[in-house]
């Protein structure tokens, strides 16, 4: 059996380069178990569910320019025109769109301002009584808005909708101890009844503090700057995105259409930055663990050439190979475990770190020993070729002179 007292005493004579290792492991632990946390984080915020059937949904920029038109007329023309093309299922006029990173958001109290009470973040959409079908989202309590209830206008006016529509994390949060259906919420100081409540659909920003919640408000201004959202059948939505700009300008033809997007694509535009930190990371990870192995086989090497006669020696008193291969593979493990026990408490501290400057989520302690014990395996595979070949050198040579 190996003795730790003579391996750690031979190490204490060649320091400098199990030190350099030590704090390679160190940094590598560090980093790897924070960026892999962040990786999976990444990976669970990009794979969100959203509430919508993505692939089915565009849309698209309206600028009108002309002059001769009731904007509020022509629109109800141009959304019975949409809806009736063939491979359409709903279509709307939106204030936002969803998963886009542009909306707005204003607080819903219990309220009415100036009063204080509960106050809750929330993003709203102005939008009609066709939203919900168009979004394709699920109503689980109460009914959609009636078409008396839409207000439509083209001016300022004193006139307000008394209806919301809102999702369940919204309603939950305003009202945890009781169901809210039914009851008044507050948007500034107008009061709101809540007659529907859908199961699940994100607002448009994805990275708010409060994605899921969201709001339905039937109101319509029409101007000359306009959202229109589209949800197709399944498999149709490019080809309705092809034909949209044509039908739109044969209805009228004094405007721009413009910015014809799928909401997947709105998506991966708003979420670009965090794939590609994501990618970087994975990419450091990589470097990181590669430079590592690569490190750890160099020193191996290194210590097998400064030691070829004496472990000629030993072989020529009877060492075993496996006694010269298991001297390494402890000798490794002694660095390693220290490096280790060092990466663990550097994580910890860069976790803090970055949950204090950069709002990330606290550092499992999972993800730490899940890299502590990868590393490990991969410092005991990158030095067992080396201590392979350290096992095969022959006894001859301790019977050489230099």
């Amino acid at each position: 059996m190996l003795e730790i007292k003579p391996i750690f005493n031979a190490l204490c004579r060649s320091k400098v380069g199990a030190v350099l290792l030590l704090i390679q492991i160190a940094i590598t632990t560090a980093i790897v178990s924070n960026a892999a946390f962040i990786i999976q984080d990444r990976i669970s915020y990009l794979n969100q569910e959203t509430g919508y059937p993505e692939q089915d949904i565009f849309k698209f920029n309206v600028m009108t320019f002309g002059k001769d038109i009731n904007l509020s007329q022509q629109f109800e023309l141009d959304e019975t025109m949409i809806r009736e093309m063939p491979g359409v299922v709903d279509a709307a006029l939106s204030s936002s769109v969803p998963l886009s990173g542009g909306g707005s958001a204003s607080s819903f109290n219990l309220k009415p301002a100036p009063q204080e009470g509960l106050s809750v973040r929330t993003a709203y959409f102005f939008i009609d009584d066709h939203a919900i079908n168009t979004y394709g989202v699920n109503l689980i309590a109460g009914r959609n808005f009636t078409e008396d209830e839409v207000l439509v206008t083209n001016e300022i006016t004193q006139e307000r909708t008394n209806v919301t529509i809102v999702t369940k994390a919204l309603l939950d949060e305003l009202y945890p101890e009781r169901n809210g259906l039914g009851e008044i919420v507050y948007f500034g100081d107008i009061p709101l009844k809540i007659i529907g409540v859908i199961e699940k659909m994100k607002g448009p920003w994805l990275k708010d503090s409060k994605p899921d919640n969201l709001a339905f408000i039937p109101y319509i201004k029409a101007a000359s700057y306009a959202q229109v959202a589209v949800r197709t059948e399944p498999g149709q939505r490019a080809i309705v995105m092809k034909e949209i700009e044509n039908a739109m300008l044969e209805n009228y033809s004094k405007r721009v259409i413009n910015n014809i997007k799928g909401l997947d694509e709105l998506k991966n535009e708003y979420t670009a930055q965090d794939r590609l930190m994501m990618r970087m990371l994975i990419v450091l990870i990589t470097i990181l663990v590669l430079i590592t192995a690569l490190g750890i086989f160099g020193l191996t090497l290194f210590n097998i050439s400064k030691r070829t006669k004496q472990i000629g020696t030993r072989r020529a008193i009877g060492a075993r190979k496996s006694a010269i291969v298991s001297y390494f593979l402890v000798e490794n493990a002694l660095i390693c475990s220290l490096g280790l026990a060092l990466g663990v408490v550097t994580a910890l501290l860069l976790g803090k770190m970055l949950m204090q400057y950069f709002s990330v989520a606290a550092l499992p302690p999972s993800y730490i020993a899940s890299t502590a014990i990868a590393v490990f395996l991969m410092s005991l595979l990158a030095v067992l070729a080396p201590a392979k070949r350290a096992a095969n050198i022959s006894p001859s040579i301790a019977t050489r002179t230099i």
